[in-house]
């Protein structure tokens, strides 16, 4: 995890359910670096179906699965982690639900927020959305200026993921505020080939 620079994610907003597990393994072969599920909307069944033909591909590839929003779907599945947002309660209860050794990582949207993740012992955070994105609609962008603190802070202690509207065109100037570590959904989903463009984007990263 600490190593890791490329944060993929799984949509099923973007990818529909037949499609999951050739679009996973695009990603794992192009480089990605972590893999998360997210599933806004769909009912648990859908999602643990998902789930379990995802884990397989992770675990072949050596890349951690975590699951968005369901600590105890993520338990019974025996997921990496779990990943939570600042309305999903405290990181102790999540703890509680999917055990010890488990990867927990928190959405945040200020540097406030991601200094508190940190000292609440969050293994990762999100940082965003730097950019407005179409994946969370309504939310406002934070824009780049607090990049480079957040990284100082908060970055030199665990992972810190900067996310929202992260394409190729965009990643020039998020790594030039300061940024380590991304996680790039649309981009990658929506490319014609999905593992050139997330090979692409690795090597782009360093």
């Amino acid at each position: 995890m600490n190593d890791s620079q490329l944060y993929t994610i799984l949509d099923l907003g973007y990818t529909p359910e037949e499609k999951a597990e050739q679009v996973t393994s695009a990603l794992l072969s192009g480089g990605a670096d972590i893999l998360q599920l997210r599933a806004k909307g769909h009912d648990p069944a859908t999602i643990e179906r998902v789930a379990r033909k995802l884990i397989p591909l992770c675990r072949l590839a050596g890349v951690p699965f975590i699951l968005n929003d369901f600590p105890a779907l993520a338990a019974a599945l025996d997921a990496d982690g779990v990943h939570i947002g600042q309305d999903d309660g405290p990181l102790s209860e999540a703890r509680k639900i999917v055990g010890p050794g488990k990867i927990i990582g928190r959405s945040t949207h200020s540097l406030d927020q991601a200094r508190a993740a940190l000292a609440e012992g969050f293994d990762y955070i999100g940082f965003g959305p730097l950019f407005p994105t179409p994946t969370k609609l309504g939310r406002p962008a934070i824009g780049l200026e607090e990049i480079s603190t957040m990284e100082h802070d908060v970055g030199s202690e665990i992972p810190a993921f900067c996310i929202g509207g992260i394409t190729p065109e965009t990643l020039p100037t998020v790594l030039a505020a300061g940024a380590r570590r991304v996680v790039v959904v649309s981009a990658l989903l929506r490319a014609p080939d999905v593992e050139a463009a997330t090979r692409k984007l690795r090597e782009s990263l360093g």
